[in-house]
This record gives C-alpha cells, structure tokens and sequence, in this order.
C-alpha cells in the first residue's frame, strides 16, 4: 500500500447529484475560478487520469494550462503536463482525440491482457498500453504506477464509472468534490456516482476537512484515508 501513489479524486456535479447532461456537448459544471485551482491541482500530480468513456465523449485535453505551473514543472525536470492515463475493456479509444494528441506528455493505457494487442495495433507509438489480467482492477493498476511508473501522486477526473470503481475499492486518499448552483434532472444524464459498496456509510461517515466556497460554486474536501494531505 505505501507503493502506491496518493489519489485525489476531483469532479464536480449538479445539486442533484449529476456529472453531466444526456445531451453530446459537454456541460461546464464549475467557473473560472474553480478550474484555476484544479488546474494547480494538476500542476501538482504526476498523472491524471479519466476512464476510456470520458475520452471518447468529452475529448479532454488534460494539460497544465497556466504558463507559469508548466514552466516551474519544467524546470523542476517534468513535463509540462503530467501523463495522462487511461483504462479500457473494449480497446475501443480514438486515436485522433485530443488525449492522444496534444501535449508532450507521456500516456499510459490500461486494458485487459487479452486486449493488448488490439490496443497496440491501434494506437501505434501514441501510448505506452500495458495488459493487466483478465480484467484491469485499480488496485493491480496503482500497483504498476506505484512500482513501475513512478507515479506518487495521481489525480482522477472521471467519469462516472472510474470514480466509482476507486471509491467502492476504498483506494481513494482525498475527495475534491465541487458542487454547481443548478439542476440537471435529466432522464438518461450521467451520476457523479453509481450504485455499489462504499467504505462510507451513515454509521462510517466520510470525514468533512473543509467547505470553502468559490465565486457560486462549493469545494468540499474529504479526507478518505489516513494519508491525506491537507495541502491548501
């Protein structure tokens, strides 16, 4: 366990309790403050990663965007971003999304043994993929960033499904939980989380480190291990 890197799980949702809307675009839960300071959160990690449905349906960059983060990282003998990661059962990931893409990062994915070589084949020298086991758990996969990545702090942006498989595994060390001032209320929208066994029950309570508010948006920190961080 004390191999593994320190996960952050950061994501934001709609008052009930969405991660997105049921339409194609992508709905911007937070504001520009907020995502300045998930952009130091990054700044910060070694890796970010987001589940194969977030990179086929939001084509999410996952850069550093402020000039100055990325200098000091560079400076301190980074990348400018950290790697990218994600983790796949189908193989099925768009060589042309901007994961892929853009940015001079390295990029891992995850997929299951008997995948690997179909993901190879599609995705050429774009990714280093590594097949772990008939399936890919997350403990086996911060098992490999721990011991042969050299991954010590890792950042977890979604979707849905990857939060829940870190939360119901209880590997997760911190929750950066953003609440929006708005509903969704759609039939069909994504859950923030779905359905499943978490360490945190009404007798297991989560423990609250702070409520800070930023511009109309809440930032909630949950400290989910012993571990945790309280890094401000």
């Amino acid at each position: 366990m004390s191999d593994r890197p320190y996960v952050t799980v950061s994501c934001a949702m709609s008052i009930d309790g969405y991660l997105d809307t049921a339409q194609p675009h992508r709905l911007v839960m937070s504001n520009a403050a907020d995502l300045d300071r998930v952009d130091a959160v990054r700044a910060s990690s070694d890796a970010i990663m987001v589940g194969a449905s977030t990179v086929r349906r939001d084509d999410p960059r996952l850069l550093v965007r402020d000039g100055a983060r990325r200098e000091r990282r560079m400076a301190e003998g980074l990348g400018s971003s950290p790697t990218k990661i994600t983790v796949t059962a189908s193989g099925l990931l768009p060589a042309s999304s901007s994961f892929f893409t853009t940015g001079d990062c390295t990029r891992l994915v995850y997929c299951p043994a008997s995948s690997e070589s179909l993901v190879r084949a599609s995705l050429g020298e774009l990714a280093t993929v590594i097949g772990l086991g008939t399936h890919v758990t997350m403990t086996a996969l911060l098992d490999d960033l721990g011991a042969r990545r050299g991954v010590r702090r890792l950042m977890v942006e979604g979707g849905g499904i990857l939060l829940t498989q870190f939360l119901t595994a209880g590997l997760v060390d911190e929750l950066q939980l953003v609440v929006a001032p708005f509903f969704v209320a759609e039939e069909g929208a994504p859950r923030v989380f779905g359905p499943g066994l978490y360490p945190w029950t009404a007798t297991n309570r989560a423990d609250l480190v702070s409520a800070r508010q930023i511009g109309d948006v809440v930032l909630l920190r949950y400290a989910l291990s012993e571990r945790f961080e309280d890094r401000r």
